[in-house]
């Protein structure tokens, strides 16, 4: 507790600072109650602590300091501010844990008093919780006690140390089996929502919050699991679910934990598109239905992406555009096996970026992929491969990405191989270089090659 017994005051202030005083002094004893019973004692022990503390001499400071504590605490707040100040700077001087204990015990009544002398409880047990954390960090019940307190009496005011602090105290509660995973999971939004609330409404504040914001959601980052967040965010968002604030801040937890894959997520989600259409939404949902298989259902939301990327500005949305058709040409062919419609999105795709070189090389791919289909015989089994090569060829030519153009590459290397021979494609009445047909579903023109 604050003693003297240790640290004591052996001075006296200048003469000068007494005489600037005595007037004072006069006036407060007939006048002012903040100053206790006797208030001449008061101003001279008020000059003696303040001319020692401005000096930076906080063992002489104490004595006189001590006697305003005890005698006029009303007299100023300084009286909390320097004295705790001073309590810290004998802490860090002493590495005795028995006076080190002492002294924190001092500081933590010093606050409480400080409350019951100025108010601003809230605010004071956040300042409280800070310095224990400091000096006492693992004393944790007592740091969530205080801090919870602290929150919930300055609300979206509350400090970014303070908010810190009781995620910290609660992760160390859960890990010791006196709280369950909920508190981590409630104190989370909590927390998260008035640093989010702190950083859009006090920009000044951003040194504080910013990283406060980056270490709590590292710290939750292993509680995080997808089951958590559909345990916490399920039940309100069937009681709201109209709550567009809310279904953004579960899509976003959740999406940070990494659980598209998780039907909650794709719930959110689908519900907030129905109340918000957007298109980059519109192109998730697109992707997530797709994982779901729900294949006809995401080429659904990829056009609808599309329409509404092109409603805005198809210019600046260009690669947006490229990828909901490469998506719809890539489920066509790979998952729904219709080619027709395949070529036509690629098609669509390579209008929109003619250097990406890769909706010609899908074409490409599914032309040699009927080559078989397209022909009854040895011969016209083996002209769609002229046509597959006509696509790589171009994709090599036109592709900007050094990588699409050794794909595209190779493939024509590779189908080269298959096509016919000269003795075939003599036997069957055609001449090298000759133009060709190839029916069935591709129906193109090429030239007659041989391998």
């Amino acid at each position: 507790m604050i003693s003297g017994s240790t640290l004591y005051a052996d001075g006296n202030a200048s003469a000068e600072a007494m005489e600037n005083n005595a007037e004072l002094s006069t006036y407060l004893q007939d006048t002012d109650p903040r100053y206790g019973e006797d208030s001449v004692q008061c101003v001279r022990n008020w000059s003696l602590y303040a001319e020692y503390y401005r000096q930076r001499n906080y063992e002489m400071a104490f004595e006189p300091w001590k006697y305003m504590f005890e005698d006029c605490p009303k007299a100023t707040i300084n009286i909390y501010i320097h004295g705790a100040n001073m309590l810290k700077h004998f802490y860090n001087e002493t590495e005795d844990p028995d006076r080190r204990d002492q002294l924190v015990d001092s500081l933590m009544m010093l606050y409480d008093q400080r409350i019951e002398k100025f108010g601003e409880r809230g605010r004071v047990l956040g300042r409280k919780a800070a310095d224990l954390y400091q000096l006492r960090p693992n004393d944790i019940p007592k740091l969530f006690e205080l801090t919870e307190e602290s929150i919930e009496l300055r609300g979206m005011n509350s400090g970014a140390d303070v908010l810190l602090i009781n995620f910290q105290s609660v992760i160390r509660l859960v890990e010791s089996g006196q709280k369950d995973m909920d508190a981590i999971l409630e104190r989370f939004e909590r927390n998260m929502e008035i640093i989010e609330y702190n950083l859009e409404h006090n920009p000044e504040d951003e040194r504080f919050y910013r990283p406060a914001k980056n270490n709590i959601e590292a710290m939750f980052e292993p509680y995080a699991t997808c089951e958590s967040l559909t345990a916490l965010y399920k039940p309100r968002f069937e009681e709201s679910p109209e709550d567009i604030e809310l279904m953004e801040q579960i899509i976003e937890m959740m999406d940070n934990a990494g659980c598209r894959d998780d039907e909650f997520f794709f719930e959110v989600n689908e519900q907030l598109y129905t109340l918000q259409p957007d298109a980059d939404l519109a192109f998730l949902l697109g992707r997530l239905e797709s994982d779901r298989s729900n294949y006809r259902e995401s080429i659904s939301y990829f056009q609808d992406a599309i329409d509404k990327y092109k409603e805005d500005d198809p210019e600046e949305h260009q690669e947006n555009i490229f990828r909901s058709y490469w998506q719809m040409a890539e489920i066509s062919y790979r998952r729904l096996e219709n080619m027709p419609t395949a070529r036509r999105y690629a098609r669509e795709a390579n209008n929109v970026s003619p250097n990406d070189g890769r909706p010609l090389i899908l074409i490409g791919e599914m032309y040699a992929a009927s080559a078989s289909d397209c022909g009854d015989d040895e011969f016209t089994e083996t002209t769609a491969y002229w046509v597959a090569v006509d696509k790589f060829e171009r994709a090599a030519n036109v592709a900007e990405d050094p990588s699409v153009q050794s794909r595209a590459s190779e493939l024509a290397n590779t189908y080269r191989q298959y096509f016919p021979d000269g003795e075939i494609i003599f036997f069957h009445g055609y001449d090298i270089g000759e133009t060709y047909r190839v029916e069935c579903w591709i129906n193109r023109d090429t030239r007659v090659r041989a391998r």
